[in-house]
């Protein structure tokens, strides 16, 4: 499968190096050559500077062949152009819009592009993680969940650099009091933090013991 991703942050970094080590043919796009540094030593695709709705600089990601379109910037507009673009221009067959605000979901819906809004998605689930086991699944893009854990004494004190080494995942953001925490390697993780993971479905029986109630290391 060839894809092409949109916005080299946390999130769309680590998807493309996880569809990389997957053995999917991966081009990633960021307006910031040093977003580039976020993408992991396993990474073997294609980084290309620019932004992700010029159409030259889609020609050059391999637009033209590609499968799956993914815009995970952080700016709505930017995702929206870009997905408008892959599809309407190039008939990418899928493309898929990260959206922040959910006020805009409507003007998505009337477009006809498929998005996910992360917003939503943690307010729909504020409810049910007050009584939630620590871990529960919030979404599945291909081969990926995209799960919420709470920490307990196997993550507390334990750096995200730490947690996603020791567990083979990708800590997206931490929810800490309701408020997103920003995320750096070394940031410290605290008790009843919430951790938003991307990680392999292989990886999940592993996940699920080390965030059992009492589990610790």
């Amino acid at each position: 499968m060839y894809v092409v991703v949109v916005g080299c942050g946390r999130v769309g970094s680590q998807l493309a190096t996880f569809l990389s080590e997957e053995g999917h043919d991966v081009a990633i796009i960021d307006k910031n050559v040093d977003a580039f540094k976020r993408l992991g030593s396993t990474f073997n695709g294609l980084s290309i500077e620019g932004l992700g709705f010029d159409k030259d600089i889609l020609v050059e990601a391999g637009i033209e062949k590609t499968d799956v379109f993914a815009a995970v910037t952080d700016l709505d507009n930017t995702n929206m152009m870009a997905v408008e673009v892959a599809t309407k221009i190039f008939d990418v067959p899928r493309a898929i819009a990260r959206l922040y605000n959910p006020t805009r979901s409507l003007t998505y819906e009337k477009l006809g592009l498929e998005y996910i809004c992360g917003t939503v998605m943690l307010a729909e689930k504020m409810l049910e993680t007050i009584i939630a086991p620590n871990i529960d699944i919030l979404a599945t893009v291909g081969n990926f969940y995209i799960i919420r854990v709470l920490a307990n004494e196997s993550f507390v004190g334990k750096t995200i650099s730490q947690v996603d080494r020791e567990n083979d995942a990708k800590i997206i953001t931490i929810v800490r009091r309701m408020k997103n925490v920003f995320c750096e390697p070394t940031t410290e993780i605290k008790r009843n933090d919430q951790l938003i993971m991307i990680i392999k479905k292989s990886s999940l029986p592993q996940i699920e013991k080390v965030a059992k109630p009492g589990a610790s290391r």
